[in-house]
């Protein structure tokens, strides 16, 4: 049961910590995980590592999901080279940092520059678009469909809370928060989910959503302890915990999982 064997499986942004891991996840179950991102150099190690490892046929690709030239060209690419496309994972994003200044915080809504706005939206949102559009055009000619996983977040569902990056001694113009893209890229994901769920739906094709939660990766103490007491399982996930998840979903096992919007957050957003 949720093997992959034999499934030719696209992983935007997969240079990145989750793209990692559910590269790592699709290989290990026997799958053949097509790696894209925006630098060769590492891709291409990393993929190498795969295939020694798992004994797959990963395969590394220079994509700037933003621009329709370059998702069209690498979808007929891949299907030269593999002959099919079997799934989909939207997981590439820019991560918009909490940013503080001396005087002016960028992060702040009233201060946030259109320019990142514009690059954010870029990425998350319209590069989402593309990649469904042509590869998922590729993935509803298979005489058995194919699925499309868009890597949401929590925040798609609730809203930031900003108390999480008060610092003492800052006036509430210089304050941090998170920025307004993030929570704008992970909701309007939730609905490209139900729109795709709906629109391949004879041929086969499946689309549902994933929303994970924070992952603890080095951050202040504190701020991990600030952000736990706000979760029911008291902590945020380790790095792995969303692997399974991931080849549930892209398993056949989940032949019938189709506009499904799945929390995985240790129950922070049942509070």
């Amino acid at each position: 049961m949720f093997r992959l064997d034999g499934k030719v499986i696209i992983i935007t942004g997969a240079g990145g910590l989750l793209g990692r891991r559910h590269a790592e996840a699709i290989a290990e179950h026997g799958g053949t995980p097509v790696l894209l991102d925006l630098k060769i150099e590492p891709l291409e190690k990393f993929a190498n590592q795969l295939n020694v490892k798992y004994q797959v046929n990963a395969f590394a690709m220079v994509v700037d999901i933003s621009n329709e030239d370059e998702v069209l060209n690498s979808s007929n690419f891949i299907l030269e080279k593999f002959g099919k496309i079997d799934a989909l994972v939207n997981n590439a994003a820019n991560n918009p940092k909490v940013e503080d200044s001396n005087v002016t915080n960028f992060s702040r809504l009233e201060n946030f520059p259109l320019e990142i706005w514009n690059q954010d939206i870029s990425v998350g949102l319209t590069g989402s678009f593309l990649c469904s559009k042509h590869f998922g055009n590729v993935i509803s000619k298979n005489s058995l469909g194919g699925t499309i996983i868009n890597i949401s977040s929590d925040l798609g569902l609730i809203a930031p809370d900003q108390r999480l990056y008060k610092k003492k001694g800052l006036s509430e113009s210089q304050q941090s928060v998170k920025p307004v893209t993030y929570s704008i890229i992970k909701a309007g994901l939730i609905g490209l989910t139900r729109y795709l769920a709906t629109y391949w739906n004879s041929q086969n094709v499946r689309c549902n959503a994933m929303c994970p939660g924070g992952i603890e990766d080095g951050q202040p103490e504190s701020f991990i302890m600030e952000v736990s007491s706000r979760i029911p399982l008291n902590r945020l996930a380790k790095p792995d915990e969303y692997k399974s998840t991931l080849i549930w979903m892209l398993s056949d096992e989940t032949s019938y999982l189709n506009g499904a919007i799945v929390s995985i957050d240790g129950g922070r957003t049942s509070w």
